[in-house]
């Protein structure tokens, strides 16, 4: 079998475990409706996948890959950190509307690895990280700046605001009411009623229109 063959198979089986984590729990799904999803033979799942689990990891750890790619291509530079994160923020949360099943298989398979220990719970990092660290250089760029807190590495606010935009995507109803750019806000600024004042110039955050806080 050619390559662009096999992978155009591996693709497929991909998609069709994807699209079968609608509404259905991983140990409901068999690879035998993967396969017919697939339209391949359950034989040729084998040589891409060593079995069911290793399949759904892999599509999960997919997602960070394509994240990382948009977080890469967002962070170009010339561009204010403010405008920078806010337009990254849009297209991640773009990305988890279109890709909803994948969302699901993500946040699944990450709150299994929490209880995994050794090599798998190290192979997931690993495709984890390189997601994390692409966030993280747009919101060290904040630190340079003067718009993000010093005391907290990049990498664990980078972390937190994944949690907030997959919170948005997957939890939160009412869409219309939390917008995007407040949950961006929230990040930046918190939810506190009263704080320090403010100073600068942020556009397109709800609820702080035209500043930005001189301690974030």
């Amino acid at each position: 079998m050619r390559s662009a063959d096999r992978q155009s198979k591996r693709d497929q089986i991909m998609l069709a475990a994807e699209s079968l984590f609608t509404n259905r729990r991983f140990h409901e799904i068999t690879l035998d409706e993967v396969a017919r999803a697939a339209g391949v033979g359950k034989g040729t799942i084998y040589l891409h996948f060593a079995d069911k689990e290793d399949l759904f990891f892999q599509v999960a750890t997919s997602g960070f890959a394509q994240l990382c790619e948009i977080v890469e291509r967002g962070a170009a530079g010339g561009v204010p950190f403010h405008e920078s994160l806010l337009a990254v923020c849009r297209q991640i949360s773009a990305f988890f509307q279109r890709r909803r099943q994948l969302l699901r298989m993500m946040q699944t398979e990450d709150g299994r690895m929490a209880s995994e220990q050794g090599a798998m719970r190290e192979r997931w990092l690993t495709h984890r990280r390189p997601l994390v660290a692409a966030l993280g250089k747009i919101l060290a760029d904040g630190v340079r700046e003067g718009a993000v807190r010093q005391d907290v590495p990049p990498a664990a606010l980078a972390s937190i605001l994944l949690g907030m935009l997959r919170t948005r995507a997957r939890e939160l109803e009412a869409g219309d009411e939390v917008s995007l750019d407040m949950v961006v806000g929230l990040f930046l600024f918190g939810a506190a009623a009263h704080g320090p004042p403010l100073q600068g110039s942020i556009r397109g955050v709800d609820g702080y229109p035209g500043r930005t806080p001189g301690l974030v």
